[in-house]
């Protein structure tokens, strides 16, 4: 044959066989079988001794690392085969750089002869091998029109919110009657809800993972397996005690996934390309969801509630003990970071609340340069809230007038702005519609040859302009109307939620979390009566900001029983713990005290002077 050099070489030769996907058998499948034989008769025509078979059954060309291929590479680097022949060239690999650097490149470093049967390539004739990259181009671009009808067949069907997973998640099981359906699994959905309860309740996931641990039961990858999932075993055969013991990524997984809401998640780590194979996680809040595609284990506002604690990253106890019902919730008004509870450097009071105090994390961490302090009592917040939640709760079951008025103030100026946009709405619509009936006129002219083309294209351009801006002003207005539409709702949906709270004479975090998005706290400012005052403002649930609260912050001291002064028997309130004396004969005493230091620092340099002199006149 022309370009061949022919040899009468006896090569030992790897046969190399690759197929995509397997036949879901145990055995190979039959077209794995088809090459070997191919291959094989081809071997002894040519009277070649074969050294080894590979065979790579289930692996995508794309990807050079499958295990029997990176095995011949092994041996032909120790020498063990100097033929590779493959039923054709598109079972080496369907990515054509890297081929490309095979038959260029290893193969002759290697003195490695590389044949594919049926595309009648081979690396001894020269000129069969200047069309092979192309070959290599063409096995590429069939992978890759594979790949983009796959993923476009698995998106189709996520949008329809079918389940594309190959086991349920934790919590549900596969709907026998549709796979692509979830069902909650009774057996196990308490403790999916238990897991949500102690998150709503302020607790971090660390301590929800003790507290699952502690009742011994099988974490998702165990439980997993005792329902028949395969590949998951290799956890546990050590360690027995492993199917027990749950991670905290276990814990954060179920917290942050959709699925428990009744919501399909997906696309939650895609590949750059189909050559890449890493997979960047992306932040849950970038996930593609799909609503209400099953029921859920848990409602969705409860679901919503979790993430804000999540990623507020809370710290709900300090090493104190105290509960800290305002962790994630709790902000600086001005610069807006969050506010940390810290000590407020006292001695010991009977409650643990008058021992704390909030301030900026943001002062606490750069000082002034950067925030002030913007302290606020422990006590006063807690009582600042608890009277202003008692407020709205009274006022929504007692006082219809009120909750009109509120209603009214917070709903009016959105009500007079969306009449406006609902008047320029049907405007835009109308002129949209105008403007399709004035190309379908403008069309007809053109065909007719009523107009020139030169006519045509400058006024349709004119009205494809016109028609993009209208179609984005109406795309703001509609979603403006709907903002509108949501806080009207919302006003009643905060109303019907806060009269549940009507009388409570507790906070904790279920109810902070229930009722308040955030809370803003001002520094605090001097009057020009010397009085100091606070501002608090409170944003709730589905409408955000009423009014502010100007509250007078309690004095560090005053959280402290009066008591008698040793000396003079008046009642005065101490300003610590270990206060023996009122505030008059406090200052008379430590000018005693003062004086009495004052003299004894006196005679101690009299004393000193003296022993210097004597120690002088002995040297002299």
């Amino acid at each position: 044959m022309a370009g061949i050099r022919m040899e009468n070489k006896i090569y030992e030769v790897g046969m190399y066989c690759r197929l995509s996907k397997d036949d879901g058998t145990d055995n190979e499948s039959a077209s794995i079988a088809t090459q070997k034989s191919i291959l094989t008769d081809y071997v002894k025509k040519q009277g070649w001794h074969l050294a080894k078979t590979y065979v790579d059954d289930g692996y995508s060309g794309t990807n050079f690392q499958r295990p029997s291929f990176q095995n011949m590479i092994k041996d032909i680097e120790s020498g063990l085969i100097n033929c590779v022949i493959t039923k054709d060239l598109s079972r080496l690999g369907r990515n054509y750089l890297d081929c490309g650097l095979y038959l260029e490149v290893f193969f002759p470093e290697h003195n490695v002869r590389y044949i594919a049967v049926n595309d009648g390539v081979d690396t001894l004739n020269k000129s069969a091998m200047d069309i092979t990259p192309f070959r290599n181009i063409l096995n590429e671009m069939y992978s890759a029109d594979v790949s983009v009808k796959i993923k476009s067949a698995y998106r189709a069907r996520f949008q329809q919110g079918k389940f594309m997973g190959t086991t349920a998640p934790y919590g549900y099981v596969k709907d026998p009657a549709d796979h692509n359906h979830l069902l909650i699994d009774d057996k196990v959905a308490h403790v999916v809800r238990e897991i949500f309860d102690l998150a709503l309740a302020g607790n971090g996931i660390a301590k929800i993972r003790k507290h699952i641990n502690k009742q011994h039961i099988l974490r998702p990858a165990a439980y997993a397996a005792e329902q028949g999932a395969t590949g998951y075993e290799r956890y546990f055969e050590e360690n027995e005690e492993n199917r027990y013991i749950w991670s905290e990524n276990s814990v954060r997984g179920i917290l942050r996934s959709p699925i428990y809401a009744g919501n399909l998640a997906g696309y939650k780590r895609i590949a750059a390309n189909m050559k890449s194979k890493k997979r960047p996680s992306k932040l849950p809040e970038e996930w593609e969801v799909i609503p209400d595609t099953h029921e859920g284990i848990v409602t969705q506002e409860e679901f919503d509630t979790v993430q804000q604690l999540i990623t507020s990253r809370r710290l709900p106890e300090n090493k104190g003990g105290f509960e800290n019902i305002f962790a994630g919730v709790i902000k600086c008004a001005d610069c807006g970071y969050a506010m940390r509870a810290m000590s407020a450097n006292r001695r010991k009071r009977p409650d643990i609340i008058d021992c704390v105090q909030y301030s900026c994390n943001n002062y606490g961490r750069y000082g002034n340069i950067m925030c002030t302090a913007h302290s606020i009592e422990a006590r006063d917040l807690f009582n600042a809230v608890l009277t202003d939640i008692n407020r709205f709760a009274d006022m929504a079951v007692n006082d219809e007038k009120a909750v009109r008025a509120i209603e009214k103030r917070l709903t009016e100026t959105d009500q007079s702005k969306a009449k406006a946009l609902e008047k320029e709405q049907r405007k835009l619509n109308k002129r949209l519609a105008e403007l399709d009936r004035l190309f379908s006129s403008l069309y007809e002219d053109k065909v007719m040859e009523r107009i020139t083309e030169r006519n045509f294209e400058m006024m349709s351009g004119k009205y494809q302009k016109e028609q993009l801006e209208i179609e984005a002003r109406l795309k703001e207005v509609t979603e403006t109307l709907s903002d509108s539409y949501e806080k009207t709702q919302g006003v009643r949906d905060f109303l019907s939620l806060i009269r549940n709270y009507q009388g409570i004479k507790e906070l904790d975090a279920t109810i902070i979390n229930a009722l308040i998005d955030k809370i803003l706290v001002s520094e605090r400012e001097k009057l020009t009566d010397g009085m100091v005052r606070q501002e608090i403002k409170i944003y709730y649930k589905f409408i955000g900001f009423v009014g502010e609260l100007h509250i007078t912050p309690t004095k560090r001291w005053t959280a402290l029983k009066p008591k008698n002064c040793t000396v003079c028997g008046v009642e005065y309130v101490p300003r610590s713990g270990i206060s023996k004396y009122c505030p008059a004969c406090a200052k008379k005493i430590q000018r005693e005290k003062s004086n009495e230091s004052k003299r004894r620092s006196r005679e101690r340099n009299r004393q000193a002077c003296i022993e210097l002199s004597a120690k002088n006149d002995r040297l002299r």
